[in-house]
């Protein structure tokens, strides 16, 4: 028996070898890799080791533009600081101004009216998504979602304890869910993603579509997230429409990085229900405060550099025919309907069912970072590929022919 206030024999064995008890590790800790981040780093070790003079790395594998934020945001940011402003914390959902450019740009673009009490700014979409989907769901709770998808879409619902429900979708669905797929899940999910244009396949959902979509979720108590960060970077195939026009339960999710280019300033919005207004705030309160100052004033400022943004998706638009025509040629011929954002999801089955090591040898034989479907699908994914075009136009031109000769062509 142990002394009065002393340790038990089983408490000293528990203590032994080490003489601390096993730390636990959280069970947030088993979401899996966004493995796109991996090839980031193998891309810069890669270039680093590069001799002078050598043939450098196409970044073909993130959805980061190579242009930076628009000068008018840098501008707008830089004479904040100049102004000696002290940058310090905002409301929980944002500077009240940026809230109400965001209303405008609504009214705007998609002629909906949304109140600036329902726009939440964010650290990033990547910082709206845990906020929608602790506001929106329990642990638990199964979320439907399209495959191919964004990676964290499953692996942050994963963390948080969620699970993600795949619907399997490829070229005769345009790689987007359907009426029919939703009606044939029994039971139904908490809650449904859509991403209309969607990563990494390019295609869009046509109005219509996404309003029939609204319609069966809130017939079905199915709570809609919508990923529209894509939007502003469409190429004329199909209607670019929101579902805060056809939703009033639709939780909308968006991002300065894309269309605006300001990745690293890690800017986003949610556009919420009015029933997670409240719940939202308090999570955002507590896991955030606020998304950065100086950055809402870079992104407010942003929204009205037109011209510019306009100038950058002209790029992207030139890189993207290149592509669309010199790939086929150099022997990469199977590709998704590239509707809009700036990837092409290529499949590449009839030169390997394994892109990831496909996806080393380019990087390592022909000098293009690429990211392997595996992220996307990882059912599916071993045999497709993820092109990003959105980086410097002059590299996205070259890349053809270095496949080309890659694949002896």
């Amino acid at each position: 028996m142990a002394p009065a206030g002393g340790a038990s024999d089983s408490d000293l064995r528990a203590l032994r070898p080490s003489g601390r008890r096993a730390l636990k590790v959280g069970r947030g800790a088993e979401a899996p890799p966004f493995l796109v981040m991996d090839v980031i780093a193998a891309a810069n070790a890669r270039a680093a080791a590069l001799p002078a003079g050598a043939p450098g790395i196409l970044r073909m594998e993130v959805g980061q533009p190579g242009t930076g934020a628009p000068k008018g945001a840098a501008e707008a940011a830089i004479r904040a600081l100049r102004a000696g402003a002290p940058m310090g914390y905002t409301e929980a959902f944002g500077l009240p101004t940026l809230r109400a450019r965001i209303a405008r740009h609504y009214a705007e673009r998609y002629g909906v009216a949304v109140a600036p009490g329902r726009i939440a700014v964010t650290v990033g979409a990547s910082g709206a998504f845990p906020l929608a989907f602790l506001a929106g769901f329990d642990a638990g709770d199964a979320i439907a979602m399209a495959a191919p998808f964004y990676p964290p879409y499953a692996n942050i619902l994963t963390a948080l304890g969620m699970r993600p429900q795949i619907l399997p979708c490829d070229a005769t669905t345009r790689f987007q869910p359907s009426i029919a797929m939703l009606e044939a899940l029994d039971p139904r999910p908490a809650g449904l993603i859509i991403a209309s244009p969607c990563n990494p396949a390019g295609t869009m959902l046509a109005p219509a579509e996404i309003a029939a979509i609204a319609a069966w979720c809130d017939a079905n108590g199915v709570r809609l997230i919508s990923d529209e960060i894509y939007h502003g970077l469409t190429w004329g195939t199909v209607a670019e429409s929101t579902a805060a026009a056809v939703s009033s339960s639709a939780i909308i999710v968006n991002s300065f990085s894309k269309y605006w280019s300001m990745t690293g300033w890690r800017i986003g919005w949610l556009v919420l229900p009015e029933d997670l207004v409240r719940p939202v705030e308090r999570l955002a309160q507590n896991m955030f405060i606020s998304a950065p100052h100086v950055a809402q004033v870079a992104a407010e400022a942003a929204m009205d550099c037109v011209e510019e943004l306009e100038a950058n998706k002209a790029v992207y638009a030139r890189s993207r025919a290149r592509l669309l025509d010199g790939l086929p040629k150099a022997g990469i011929d199977r590709i998704a309907a590239a509707d809009g954002a700036f990837y092409l999801w290529c499949d590449i089955g009839a030169l390997s069912n394994d892109s990831v090591d496909f996806s080393a040898r380019l990087l390592a034989e022909a000098g293009i970072a690429a990211t392997t479907g595996l992220d996307f699908d990882p059912g599916r994914g071993a045999r497709f590929l993820r092109l990003s075009y959105c980086g410097d136009e002059a590299a996205m031109a070259e890349a053809p022919a270095r496949i080309a000769r890659f694949l002896g062509r």
